[in-house]
């Protein structure tokens, strides 16, 4: 979710046990050299997503007491950390051993040259992509270049999120949308694309649903995209900076209908911050815009704290590791590799899941293409194109 997190709950008390089981001492990759004495792993979160993966990040350590004596865990904006990472390797020094975060990080540090070299170079050590990774989620692993392996992914949207008792007629065209926000002027929201996961695969997922000449081309295929945007947004009140505010207003009945994805979906209904009774629409002519986080090591580290962290990688991509990123719903379905079912997270997840998932969601996600999102470049002339000609005006 990015730079558009909210605050949540954690679960971690009573599920550790499941996650030290699976990864038990011993279980060390043969083929890497323990080091001499146990190390400090220092951790930094750029997207969010350590509230998914604290856990089984925490497992690796107290399941492998000779390779690990401690993890520190630090975050830092995604727009930051290239520039420090940059700074401590001219110099020679470096004391970040881990980086989690989205594509955004992820690209930053492959243009700056920040990262060791995952595949082909680590290969041996690593478990093979291809065999381990669900389809959507090998596809936005490669969009890594081997710099990086896939750690969650989930489907993300768009999807319309809205109150049952205040829209009588759900719009499911985009043209119905449009005439619904014209009947019903500033009941309508959905936060600036460039500081929203919603929000920007909200821009991202239109011109599939509208028929643009080339959704991968924001400045020369997406003029039915613009010209929507540009006459929704007649009735559009204020862009917010972030996600959470779009959750807020929903939940207070301020708006009506909300852009959302999976996970923005549960979760705020999880936390109490929307009632559970809203409900999701996806429009006619929908793909899925996909969304992943990722592990990448910064050039560097030792040699013999690069063998912990090449295994540390395999431990986080065991399906009982897996398991834990089903979360509260933050990141739906969460889990990246196969053969990860509900069954297997923790109970709190199970319970959470039962009653704020939807059972539509495994038709939604079965029946509907799924599409990688805009490459980093492109990405940022979605923006700079959102931000001039739609929502510059408007935003908060």
């Amino acid at each position: 979710m990015g730079q558009d997190s909210i605050n949540r709950r954690h679960f971690i008390g009573g599920v550790a046990g499941l996650g030290v089981a699976a990864h038990a001492p011993g279980a060390f990759a043969q083929q890497l050299k323990l080091p001499a004495s146990p190390l400090t792993i220092s951790i930094i979160d750029v997207g969010g997503a350590l509230a998914l993966v604290q856990t089984p990040l925490e497992n690796y350590a107290k399941a492998n007491p000779k390779a690990v004596s401690r993890m520190v865990f630090t975050k830092a904006p995604a727009p930051e950390l290239p520039a420090k990472l940059k700074a401590q390797q001219n110099a020679g020094r470096s004391d970040i051993d881990f980086v989690i975060g989205g594509l955004d990080v992820l690209s930053a540090g492959i243009d700056q040259k920040l990262w060791v070299e995952l595949f082909p170079r680590h290969a041996a050590e690593l478990p093979k992509p291809d065999d381990v990774l669900l389809k959507p989620a090998l596809a936005m692993h490669n969009l890594g270049q081997g710099q990086a392996m896939a750690m969650v992914y989930y489907p993300s949207g768009p999807l319309l999120e809205y109150m049952p008792d205040k829209v009588k007629k759900v719009p499911t065209t985009a043209e119905e949308l449009l005439a619904w926000s014209k009947e019903n002027k500033n009941r309508f929201l959905y936060a600036r694309p460039a500081n929203s996961g919603p929000g920007r695969t909200w821009i991202m997922g239109l011109p599939y649903i509208l028929g643009d000449k080339d959704p991968k081309d924001p400045e020369k295929g997406w003029d039915k995209t613009w010209a929507y945007l540009k006459e929704l947004g007649e009735n559009v009140e204020y862009y917010p900076g972030g996600t959470g505010a779009t959750m807020k207003e929903l939940g207070d009945g301020t708006r009506d209908i909300i852009i959302s994805t999976t996970g923005w979906d549960i979760n705020p209904r999880v936390l109490g911050i929307v009632p559970k009774e809203a409900k999701i629409q996806a429009l006619k002519g929908f793909h899925w815009v996909t969304d992943a986080q990722y592990m990448m090591i910064p050039k560097g580290v030792s040699e013999e704290k690069l063998g912990v962290l090449l295994d540390l990688i395999r431990h986080m991509l065991t399906p009982a590791q897996q398991a834990f990123t089903y979360d509260e719903g933050y990141f739906y379905p969460g889990p990246a590799v196969k053969d990860v079912p509900l069954s297997m997270a923790p109970a709190s997840s199970q319970k959470a899941i039962a009653e704020f998932g939807r059972p539509e969601y495994e038709k939604l996600i079965a029946d509907n293409p799924m599409e990688t999102p805009l490459n980093p470049d492109k990405m940022v002339i979605a923006f700079r194109i959102w931000d001039e000609q739609v929502g510059g005006a408007k935003k908060k």
